[in-house]
């Protein structure tokens, strides 16, 4: 066991398992002490490597993440301590992986529950090597204004009411880390504060004892009294009571066992830590409790005597000149972080993405207001759905039949498009799904399929100014611009497209009013005593009847109508809609495994 001080202000750390909460309050601990460097150097967090992004006062930093112990070691050979925060079920191979590196000096296990076994095994090799085991099951230690492990001394204002960001006087050793912070308190009220303090663990075997703890103590010119706090079961105490006896302390002693209502209770009670059972008279809170007295300690009536007694003993030494006054510091202010004072009402900061559509904060998502359940309940189709999340409302169910009728027309247009083509060729080169799925959706545009929103703006505009198909057709032609949704490169008039034609029955059968369609109608009529190609397609056919929709539901005002063409609205239909054939073609080259294509030679015109 080392024989001195643990820790310093150059102290640092390697932290097994990463989080997020204790590893922050350790290096925000550093900034209020003022030091130079942070004491967390690396993270080990098995299967993982790189960086983890924390708060080193105002200045965000990157600590590095090690897969390994022995990786991290050898990054960080200066960091000499290792606080190991695994389970109860790893903590042991990894403590042990971590004690026979030779850079580390201290190992503090957290978890409790940690097989005895294990634990008798890492002790045994401790003491072997020289090296120190604080835990398990222990909260850690801390140097005051130097270095802290993990959670120890709680929160930020526990750790400023108690003076730790300076160092003071006081030795503190303990079982309990629970009650560390309860003594932290106390004897910072009633002294000048402690200068190190310990929690070992309440397992019954502890890596390190209160006696180890105390006889480094002795040795500590910085320290000018122990204060111990221990509880019944086990014999730990007894080797403190040795060591008194036989002189190897000598710095007052104030001490105190808990647990002496055990003997109110007619069996045996197992208090909150493995090793707080009392087995035998020598076990007992009041044996030990007059066993330390009898050693020299001092001891007090009871728990409620001992701040008072730390207090005597404190003055006792102040009088004799034995302690100097500690010159007061201000810590420095720590930076909150952004959540917390949101939370508390300090600051307000303005969000960076705005969401009306849907809700996940509750206890289910809500597309526009409606829960999933009522959904699911309800019936709704993908049709209802989309008119959620797209139109922020429910349509009638002759709108969203008809959204839905558009998908299923749409899904898929035979493997020779530009669309399906493009997907074929990506996914016979090997691509995953969404590389082959993307590479169909670029094509869509103003001549493959993005022709919807044209035509429905195209369509509107003539209709709602008032011209009549030859006007509207000619003056687009005057323009340079071929009218949207009108034209086919297989259907002709005497061979319509068989879509279309279900889309006008449909809307005839369904919508309150189809002026919209009847008016591309009239422009197909005009179109086609040009040339017998120039039919009302599936774009247009879709284009103009959306705005039927719109109109005809009365649910839609003049602006919302305009801005859902202008935004891109209806060209959302056909990229959703052959979303669905694309994946299918991915999905059929796979299925098929077919070869890298080539283009053939013969269907290309090599030409100067």
């Amino acid at each position: 066991m080392a024989s001195g001080q643990l820790f310093s202000r150059t102290t640092q750390a390697l932290f097994f398992n990463y989080k997020q909460l204790p590893i922050q309050r350790m290096l925000d601990f550093d900034f209020l002490c003022g030091r130079e460097t942070p004491s967390v150097a690396g993270i080990v967090n098995p299967g993982s490597e790189g960086f983890q992004k924390l708060f080193f006062g105002q200045e965000e930093i990157a600590i590095p993440v090690h897969s390994g112990v022995e990786a991290a070691c050898a990054a960080h050979p200066t960091a000499d301590v290792f606080i190991n925060f695994a389970s109860y079920r790893s903590a042991a191979a990894s403590s042990m992986a971590a004690l026979k590196q030779p850079t580390i000096r201290v190992v503090a296990i957290i978890a409790e529950g940690v097989p005895e076994s294990d634990t008798k095994l890492l002790i045994a090799y401790a003491k072997a090597n020289n090296k120190v085991v604080i835990g398990p099951a222990t909260v850690g230690g801390i140097q005051a204004g130097a270095f802290k492990i993990g959670d120890t001394a709680g929160t930020l204002d526990n750790i400023i009411q108690c003076k730790l960001y300076r160092p003071g006087s006081v030795g503190f050793v303990s079982k309990s880390g629970g009650m560390s912070n309860e003594l932290y308190n106390t004897i910072a009220r009633v002294t000048d504060g402690i200068y190190e303090g310990i929690a070992i663990g309440g397992d019954v075997f502890p890596g390190s004892t209160l006696s180890d703890h105390v006889l480094r103590y002795n040795n500590i010119p910085q320290i000018k009294m122990v204060v111990v706090l221990g509880e019944l079961g086990g014999r730990d105490e007894y080797s403190l009571v040795e060591a008194l006896k036989q002189g190897k302390i000598n710095k007052p002693v104030v001490a105190w066992v808990s647990g002496t209502c055990a003997r109110l209770f007619k069996s045996e009670v197992q208090f909150g830590h493995a090793g707080a059972k009392s087995g035998g008279d020598m076990e007992s809170a009041q044996a030990k409790n007059q066993a330390l007295r009898d050693a020299g300690a001092v001891v007090p009536t009871s728990y409620e005597s001992f701040e008072a007694a730390i207090k005597e003993t404190f003055e006792k030494l102040a009088e004799e000149g034995k302690i100097a006054p500690v010159k007061e510091v201000k810590p420095p202010q720590i930076p909150e972080d952004l959540n917390t004072a949101i939370k508390t009402g300090k600051v307000r900061a303005p969000t960076h993405i705005i969401s009306t559509i849907s809700d996940d904060r509750g206890e289910e998502p809500c597309y526009a207001g409606i829960p999933m359940s009522s959904i699911v309940e309800q019936g709704y189709g993908v049709g209802d759905v989309i008119s959620l999340l797209w139109f922020k409302r429910s349509l009638p169910r002759y709108c969203t039949k008809f959204i839905e009728i558009c998908i299923m027309l749409c899904a898929d247009h035979g493997p020779c498009v530009s669309g399906a083509h493009n997907t074929i060729v990506t996914a016979r080169a090997g691509k995953d799904l969404v590389s082959s799925l993307v590479a169909g959706l670029l094509t869509i545009g103003p001549r493959f399929g993005g022709a919807i929103d044209d035509a429905a703006r195209y369509f509107k505009e003539a209709y709602d100014k008032g011209l009549s198909p030859y006007e509207f057709v000619e003056s687009m032609k005057k323009k340079g611009i071929r009218v949207p949704g009108i034209g086919h490169r297989v259907k002709r008039g005497d061979n319509r497209d068989k879509r279309v034609e279900l889309l006008q029955l449909f809307a005839r059968t369904n919508f309150p009013t189809v002026k919209y369609m009847e008016y591309a109608v009239q422009v197909e009529t005009y179109t086609l005593s040009k040339a017998n190609n120039l039919v009302l397609n599936v774009d247009g056919a879709i284009g103009s009847l959306f705005l039927d929709l719109l109109a005809g539901s009365g649910m839609f005002t003049k602006q919302e109508i305009d801005e859902i063409v202008e935004i891109g609205y209806l060209n959302g239909l056909f990229v959703l809609a052959r979303s669905i054939g694309l994946i299918g073609h991915t999905f059929d080259q796979k299925r098929l495994k077919q070869p890298l294509y080539r283009h053939p030679w013969e269907d290309v015109l090599y030409t100067k």
